[in-house]
């Protein structure tokens, strides 16, 4: 057994050689999140400052055009410098910022989840709520609509907007500020490389 265990962990040893596929896979996973999101906000920017500024219907921020601006320089820059591989471990500390922002100033009040369920422990009266009401939403489209077409290239669900994402995205890039961008397809590393420490 001993033996066994030994032999197991020699082949997690040597798995270390490709500990650059999970850092490579975390910034391509975030690279289209943060590049859809920046030029969304920049295609509308006028409408981002007025949500971010507005005290009855918005995030009643105080500058609004400015943290617009940061925002969307964040995450455009964000975007390009996790495809370089290049100021990982810095610019993963503005992106964290930003998603903790979105998640106190735009998610918090929604709970938890992303998505409206009505069971389990993040359920909350509001997404239960939610589900009671997709059902009505459902019936209404399979009386009235074509719900096979309508439903065959995903379901119909209702937005909770909770923090599930922000936190994914801010868990995601706090492990990318401390291992970087990883080895071999990283600026960083090449960078380190040349000119050391």
């Amino acid at each position: 057994m001993l033996a066994l265990i030994q032999k197991t962990q020699s082949l997690f040893d040597q798995s270390l050689k490709l500990d650059f596929i999970a850092p490579l896979l975390l910034r391509l996973y975030l690279i289209p999140i943060f590049w859809m999101a920046g030029t969304q906000k920049l295609s509308h920017f006028s409408d981002t400052a007025a949500w971010f500024g507005n005290p009855d219907w918005g995030l009643d921020l105080p500058f609004p055009e400015l943290l617009a601006a940061l925002a969307i320089t964040t995450e455009l820059a964000g975007a390009v410098l996790l495809t370089l591989g290049l100021a990982v471990r810095w610019i993963s500390i503005p992106m964290m910022f930003t998603m903790l922002v979105a998640a106190i100033t735009s998610h918090w009040q929604n709970g938890w989840l992303a998505i409206a369920s009505g069971g389990g422990i993040f359920a909350s009266e509001k997404t239960i709520e939610a589900t009671e009401r997709l059902g009505i939403i459902k019936d209404i489209l399979r009386e009235h609509g074509n719900y096979d077409w309508l439903t065959e290239q995903g379901s119909v669900v209702i937005l909770n907007n909770g923090i599930e994402f922000a936190a994914t995205y801010f868990i995601m890039l706090l492990a990318l500020f401390f291992i970087g961008g990883g080895k071999y397809i990283s600026i960083d590393y090449w960078i380190k490389q040349r000119w050391g420490n």
